[in-house]
């Protein structure tokens, strides 16, 4: 019975023995795959690092480009608004020239009628016969009634019907 309890030390010793190697196999095993390990987050925190960098340098490039969008829509705004003003000022400028142009052609016209207003009545007849019917009716409604009975009177009868009408519109 010794020898059996001798022989089951032996071999209980020689199992420890290869429990502990399997052990100590396994512990290599883990130091290895921690150190795998450890290398892999280091790699993937160098990449969070240069994913960060990108990240700010993004950030960054877009609010410049955004700064220089603003101050170039500001500055489209500002020729937009000098256009404006300009072509307000065009408009009124147009419109005192227009002012002008008709004052001009008033005072052309109270030249023309009060020189037909002068003229003999067959003679004044005479040139608004040669016009066209829209220039004579105006020259015509210039001159007080009077005067344009008397030339109305000495012109052919169907021009004198024509504008006649015309000076009743």
């Amino acid at each position: 019975m010794k020898i059996f309890i001798l022989l089951h030390l032996l071999l209980a010793s020689l199992l420890s023995l290869e429990t502990s190697d399997k052990l100590f196999e396994c512990t290599e095993i883990f130091k290895e795959r921690k150190s795998e390990l450890l290398v892999e987050l280091e790699r993937i925190d160098e990449q969070k690092q240069a994913l960060s960098a990108l990240q700010i340098a993004t950030e960054e490039l877009l609010r410049k480009k955004e700064s220089r969008l603003n101050e170039k829509e500001a500055i489209v705004d500002n020729k937009l608004l000098e256009i404006k003003e300009k072509e307000e000022s065009v408009k009124k400028m147009l419109a005192k020239n227009e002012e002008i142009l008709e004052e001009l052609k008033s005072i052309k016209m109270d030249k023309v009628a009060q020189t037909f207003a002068k003229m003999k009545d067959a003679a004044a007849a005479a040139i608004l016969s040669d016009m066209d019917n829209d220039s004579a009716a105006t020259i015509l409604s210039s001159l007080n009634p009077k005067n344009v009975g008397k030339i109305l009177s000495k012109m052919d009868a169907k021009k004198a019907s024509d504008l006649t009408l015309l000076l009743v519109k």
